[in-house]
């Protein structure tokens, strides 16, 4: 019988024979003891199951009994397979489970760790250890990494005479991690901190075993004692990289979910077996709940999983799980979410070991803390390990670490206890400001150009402390000795969990990964439908274009001259197919970004993904090459035998597959979009010349004769043309002639044909055998090559220099003191004008060469709603509109920087493209005024500039070529060149750029500018517009606390010309939002809820909140962004019973 019947059984029994003894009106009424007892047989008869039966199921009450539901709807409660989950039956788990995430989520993980203890089933932690650390790199030095045609050439040259030791190696070796140890603990947060090139990342590939083979490395990581080589690293630990990589035709979940899928889920299913066996001996019930979540996260090979749903309740990313992710080309989810997906792609999977790359780029101070705080409640409970570095931690956030990493110039500065950091420092000579971050005084007090500020020895005059001294000094302090000697014993590995390290390379099965990557391929071909319908399209439209060149009304079959126009036109059908397959190029390129994250990440292999693109596309032949064959054959005259129709049919859909093949072959092998292209059209080329048709083999010259037998379109041609000359249409014998050669035969031997019936098998055979070598190539190349143009390949001298410095505190030469970044300390004024200032900052009024004149800007009554969408009317949501914005007013003043905050979904961006005119959809309503006048589009571009969270620009070309660049296009025709020019210096003089005019602008994390550098010329790319009004979204996101310092004193030299500037602004520190002058508040629903003054030390605004009744006040030393986000949450409103939105426009603020 049916083990879930069995259980019915039972229960119906139970429920038949105590039936007699009730009364009518007490049915539907049970007592409390009654469905107790109920559910207790249906405890007893899940635990009568095999073990197998007993883990897939739980015990679970119906939808329509959960919420709102008397208490007697338990009594309803089934037996339900675990498998078999629904999205409402998960959901519904959830909410009761960690109904918010922010209160409940400690409370569940004490839950699931309570029921392993009590059965004495220990969690599997990891320590891992680094000793002797050594990473370095080769680099060209100068001038010579630059991607010029000149420098390629040589640099090839020169790599080719190193490896013959013609030359030797002018490479120069740059440390990046030098001689590190440490140890990274269980259920203890670690943070990792260090300024700019401080060697984090590579620190943490290291740990995670994902460094570049390219790299020198030496020294020792070890896991519980045991070597790299003798576990996965891949798959033990999870490597979260600082950069968004995902598909963007995918919504948020289907990311999740089909990371969780092929990472599987580790060994949660054995010590799910376990435990039930021990729970059944000890004759212990769990809790319902947790049983079901506990076996429903368990089940591998599930297309969705109860704990991709749980991660992303965690992460906060609910409200937009079946939003598409997107890309540069895809309208999506805001940058913010993006980083959150990210994480949460790893979070789905079974590794025990974490380490994260800047993770809380894009998100508010509040968004982080939640998603740290989970992490450290999880890493705490369930005895993870967490190394996680950040940019800007607030005060709040760092407080939750337990660990403090200090990297700077490739050493440890500090590693131990967060409490005793501050005790190290001041040890050394340095301390830090009470209104000053901790982590952003950790960022700056090793750097040289900072560290000054923080000297509190008056009885010694100051003296630059370089990094070694620090390191030394260190070694010496009683943390430091303490991680030594700890070092000294090594761990002992029979006191490692046996679950803790993964020696499987993969998740799950390859059966498994094939799957997964076939649904994923079916679900990218469906977003992508528009591609193989215009493809489609396409084709017919060249088959009509066909029909007219060569219709056979006009075509003859009377001599061979007129044979070679009906070659003509197999050769211009074979072409059209071939070309038609020139799209899987860059279909191809641009989701390798993704595919190499994932295969490194050992999500699948690459045969897993290069099957499904192959096998899947196979079914669209048959379409496209139909449309073009089934409407062109009789048309243009070709031999009308029914047999001879469908071989040219089948020849043709072996070239299209042959053709797409090629393309994605030399997509992988290229890995770029541009090189893709031009060793794309050169095949091209080489097989059309080389096919047979524009050059007939008898002309092929014997040196080239070779790549004749190569061709593919060579043995295309041949197929095609004897399929149709052998017919009955090409039979007769012209009397002109004295052979008895048909007139096909001799248009074959004319064109250079093989005049024999078998080649058409040959050529098709041909036609198979390319397509399984191309797919193979493809797949090769996938497995073994690694991303494109990962590894940096120069630096500067002035860099080497710097380093160098820093590094044992040697002084640098007056030229490199002149640098942007480097001339004095970065301080904030904490006065009342709040300003960033330098030091010898010099007081001239910069900018000005070119006149503007300085514009306000006022709003009144601003909505702004798009059309519902399709996914929330799906649920029940009635309303035609969705409004983002309610009513908003404000206005922005020349000379005054306002700071545009608000958490996540507020509506910051959507205010912002509404006012500049960016939001080319939707509805708007309102009044927009510049100055007291109404606001005209076209008049307003000129005088306004945009400056974008993502900083993109033209990688080959130098920073001064930019500026010249935008400019020209933008600037008056007024404005001669002598003029645009010194408008142009004075501008790179404002955004600090003079020292870098000629340095090339690259790739982001590749070669080229720094993400600082790069934010600074996007502000100067918008500046040399020479704008009245600048927006700018999100100018300090991505950086550390002394790289925003530099793009603030850029901000606020730019508001001292005069000019109005709006920043939207997530995660500030303290001394950058009190750099501010005013702020513009908005709470999430699109309302303002502050618009004015700061006030010294942010007093205008604390004194505004704390005047509210119910609000906390803020904590002496608390950053007031973070506070002032906290208490305007929609939770506070609620818990309050106020709207700040109707207290503001109450308020002498607003009237």
């Amino acid at each position: 019988m049916d083990a879930t019947a069995e259980i019915h059984k039972v229960a119906s029994m139970r429920r038949d024979s105590g039936s007699i003894w009730r009364r009518g009106d007490d049915v539907f009424s049970r007592s409390s003891r009654d469905e107790d007892d109920e559910e207790a047989l249906r405890w007893a008869a899940l635990e009568k199951l095999p073990t197998y039966d007993r883990v897939r199921r739980a015990i679970l009450p119906p939808l329509d009994g959960g919420e709102g539901a008397a208490p007697g709807a338990a009594a309803g409660k089934g037996v339900v397979d675990v498998h078999g989950l629904g999205p409402r039956e998960r959901r519904a788990l959830l909410e009761r489970l960690v109904r918010v995430a922010d209160e409940d989520n400690e409370r569940f993980l004490l839950k699931l760790k309570d029921r392993l203890e009590r059965v004495g089933i220990e969690m599997p932690t990891i320590e891992v250890r680094f000793e002797h650390l050594v990473a370095e790199a080769e680099v060209r030095v100068g001038n010579s990494g630059l991607p010029t045609v000149l420098n390629s050439i040589t640099n090839t040259l020169e790599e080719a005479a190193n490896a013959l030791r013609i030359l030797p190696n002018r490479k120069r070796t740059m440390p990046i991690l030098h001689d590190v140890s440490g140890i990274i603990k269980p259920r203890r947060m670690t943070l990792l901190l260090g300024p700019p090139g401080s060697g984090k990342t590579t620190l943490l590939l290291a740990l995670a075993g994902r460094l570049d083979k390219d790299l020198k490395v030496s020294g020792n990581v070890t896991y519980n004692g045991h070597g790299m080589e003798e576990f996965v690293p891949e798959r033990t630990a999870a490597y979260i990289s600082q950069h968004d990589l995902h598909i963007g035709e995918m919504t948020v979940r289907e990311t999740l979910a089909f990371s969780a899928r092929c990472q599987g889920v580790g060994t949660r299913f054995d010590m799910l077996t376990e435990l039930s066996r021990r729970e059944k001996a000890a004759n212990i019930k769990p809790d319902a709940d947790i049983d079901a979540f506990m076996k429903a996260s368990s089940m591998g090979g599930l297309e969705a999983n109860v704990n991709t749903d749980y991660i992303l309740k965690i992460l906060g990313l609910e409200m937009c799980a079946d939003t598409m992710v997107g890309d540069e080309m895809l309208r999506g989810i805001s940058g913010g979410q993006r980083k959150r997906v990210t994480t949460g792609e790893m979070l789905v999977g079974p590794a025990k070991a974490l380490f994260m790359d800047e993770i809380s780029t894009g998100l508010d101070s509040s968004t982080t803390f939640q998603i740290v705080n989970s992490l450290r409640q999880s890493v705490h409970i369930l005895g993870g390990t967490a190394v996680i570095s950040l940019l800007q931690p607030a005060p709040e956030t760092y407080n939750l670490f337990d660990d403090i990493i200090l990297l700077s110039d490739g050493q440890v500065v500090y590693q131990g206890p967060r409490d005793d950091v501050l005790e190290f420092f001041e040890s050394v000579g340095f301390k830090c400001p009470e209104r000053k971050g901790v982590a952003d005084f950790l960022q700056e007090v090793t750097s040289k150009k900072d560290q000054k500020q923080y000297w509190v020895r008056g009885d010694e005059s100051y003296r630059f402390v370089p990094v070694k001294d620090f390191v030394r000094a260190f070694q010496s302090f009683h943390t430091g000795r303490a991680i030594r000697k700890e070092l000294a014993v090594p761990f002992d590995k029979s006191k490692s969990h046996p679950a803790a390290l993964t020696t499987t390379r993969y998740g799950v099965s390859g059966t498994e990964l094939l799957k997964a990557n076939i649904g994923r391929e079916i679900l990218l071909m469906k977003r992508n439908s528009f591609v193989y319908m215009f493809r489609t399209f396409q084709l017919i439209l060249m088959s009509f274009i066909a029909m007219t060149l060569f219709f056979r009304t006009k075509m003859k079959r009377d001599s061979v001259t007129n044979g070679g126009i009906y070659m003509g036109a197999l050769f211009f059908g074979v072409l059209m197919i071939m070309f038609n397959g020139f799209s899987e190029l860059a279909l191809t390129v641009f989701k390798l970004p993704v595919f190499f994250k994932q295969r490194d990440l050992l999500f699948y292999p690459a045969w897993a993904y290069t099957i499904p693109s192959w096998i899947l596309k196979i079914p669209i032949t048959f379409v496209e090459v139909g449309g073009y064959v089934f409407i062109t054959y009789y048309v243009m005259g070709f031999d009308p035998n029914v047999g001879r129709f469908f071989k040219q049919y089948l020849l043709m859909l072996a070239i299209n597959q042959m053709a797409a093949s090629l393309f994605r072959f030399i997509g992988g092998a290229a890995r770029n979009m541009i090189v893709a292209n031009v060793f794309a059209s050169f095949m091209l080329l080489i097989f059309m010349v080389l096919g047979g048709f524009i050059l007939v083999r008898e002309k092929v010259k014997k040196w080239w004769i070779w790549g004749y037998w190569i061709s593919p379109l060579m043995y295309a041609q041949n197929a095609i043309s004897v399929n149709e000359f052998f017919g009955h249409s090409w039979d007769k014998i012209l009397n002109s002639t004295a052979s008895n050669e048909t007139l096909g035969v001799q248009v074959l031997k004319y064109r250079g044909v093989f005049p024999e019936a078998k080649w058409y098998w040959i050529g098709l055979g041909a036609m198979l055998g390319y397509t399984l070598l191309f797919n193979a190539l493809f797949t090769l190349a996938l497995t073994y090559l690694k991303a494109y143009g990962n590894s940096r390949s120069s630096v500067s001298e002035d860099e080497l220099k710097e380093k160098h410095a820093n590094l044992n505190g040697e002084v640098l030469d007056n030229d490199r003191m002149l640098s942007p970044s480097n001339d004095g300390p970065i301080r904030m004024n904490t006065g009342n004008d709040s300003a960033i200032v330098e030091e010898n900052s010099s007081p001239m009024q910069r900018g000005m060469v070119l006149p503007f004149l300085p514009l306000s800007l006022t709003f009144d009554n601003i909505r702004y709603s798009v059309d519902m969408p399709l996914e929330m009317k799906a649920q029940g949501v009635v309303e035609d509109r969705l409004e983002l914005l309610k009513g908003v007013s404000g206005s922005f003043r020349p000379g005054v920087l306002t700071a545009l905050m608000g958490v996540s979904g507020a509506g910051k961006t959507t205010l912002m493209d509404v006012l500049a005119g960016r939001k080319t959809g939707g509805y708007i309503q309102g009044n927009i005024s510049i100055s007291g006048y109404p606001k005209k589009q076209e008049t307003f571009a000129r005088v306004s500039g945009y400056c974008e969270q993502n900083d993109i620009h033209s990688p080959q070309v130098t920073v001064y070529e930019s500026l010249l660049f935008s400019a020209w296009l933008r600037l008056p025709e007024d404005v001669d060149s002598n003029k645009r020019r010194m408008f142009i210096e004075e501008v790179m003089e404002l955004v600090e750029l003079k020292p870098l005019k000629d340095a090339l602008v690259g790739l982001p994390g590749v070669n080229g500018l720094s993400t600082e550098q790069r934010k600074r010329l996007t502000i100067a790319v918008e500046l040399v517009a020479n704008p009245s009004i600048i927006f700018m979204d999100e100018p300090t996101s991505g950086l550390d606390a002394r790289a925003a310092a530099i793009v603030m004193r850029t901000v606020r030299n730019t508001v001292d010309t005069g000019r109005t500037v709006v920043c939207t602004i997530h995660q500030p520190s303290i001394d950058i939002f009190e750099a501010f002058d005013e702020l513009f508040l908005m709470k999430r629903g699109g309302e303002e809820i502050y618009a004015g003054p700061l006030g010294h030390h942010s007093a205008d605004l604390i004194n505004y909140y704390e005047g509210i009744h119910g609000v906390s006040k803020i904590k002496d030393g608390y950053n007031p962004a973070t506070w002032m986000l906290e208490v305007t949450t929609i939770g506070q409103e609620q818990m309050l019973g106020i709207d700040f939105s109707d207290i503001y426009k109450k308020s002498e603020l607003y009237q």
